[in-house]
């Protein structure tokens, strides 16, 4: 699963699963340019990916916009030269039951997790035609798959993502640009942290191994996907869940 020469961008890139992603990627070989909201978290994830020997960028981009977001893609490609991999990992949540969720919490949501992945795949895609070559990985959720009460924005926006994927993976195939989506389930992170224990507790009982899953076991997901051993694989949803649920 090597991916060393290869020029990756991940969203979301400084905390949590995503910063998992980079340094995974990274530690295969490749080149992470690390975007994030937060340049401060950006830059020390990507010192981390020189540290490694490898290039790197950290760069503060608002993925819901999509003239800062083909900046992203050009200033890359300026100082990189190619864009390989694109790992659409920036989202949020704004969870509430739907009578009492706002139309903003709505829109806020989808306009991250959906818009973002669409604004950013658009702008790679014209470097990655080019070179015809390219491997995009959507990070999707169980809840895109199962649906989950409160969180009908962000189930809806994680479904989108899975049907975006589908729909690139149909129209680029042909460019040798592979697109597949990666649907992780309840994963040990700063928000499964806050919870008490009598809900983890509840969760595990729903879950056939009997534990949450770790960055790391999504971070491999996406190296697969990203590697030449996913060269036959587009369309894809990874689930990685521990068996939550079953298609």
């Amino acid at each position: 699963m090597n991916v060393s020469g290869r020029v990756a961008i991940v969203t979301g890139g400084g905390q949590g699963i995503g910063k998992a992603i980079v340094e995974k990627l990274g530690s295969y070989g490749a080149d992470v340019v690390v975007v994030d909201v937060n340049l401060e978290k950006a830059q020390a994830v990507s010192d981390s990916i020189k540290q490694m020997g490898r290039r790197s960028m950290a760069l503060k981009v608002d993925v819901t916009n999509l003239k800062e977001c083909e900046a992203m893609a050009e200033a890359v490609f300026k100082e990189m030269e190619a864009i390989h991999i694109v790992v659409n990992n920036a989202g949020i949540t704004r969870d509430g039951l739907i009578l009492r969720m706002t139309e903003e919490d709505w829109d806020a949501v989808i306009n991250v997790n959906l818009k973002g992945a669409f604004n950013c795949t658009k702008s790679a895609l014209k470097y990655m035609t080019k070179a015809r070559w390219g491997r995009i990985v959507n990070i999707a959720s169980v809840v895109g798959v199962m649906g989950n009460a409160g969180q009908a924005n962000y189930a809806a926006s994680k479904a989108g993502l899975i049907g975006l994927t589908k729909s690139i993976a149909r129209e680029f195939a042909t460019r040798n640009i592979t697109c597949n989506a990666v649907a992780p389930g309840f994963i040990e992170t700063a928000m499964t942290e806050a919870l008490s224990d009598k809900v983890k507790e509840d969760l595990m009982a729903k879950i056939p191994l009997g534990r949450l899953g770790g960055s790391s076991d999504v971070a491999n997901g996406v190296l697969f996907l990203a590697s030449n051993a996913a060269g036959y694989i587009t369309g894809h949803t990874l689930n990685i869940n521990g068996g939550m649920a079953m298609q």
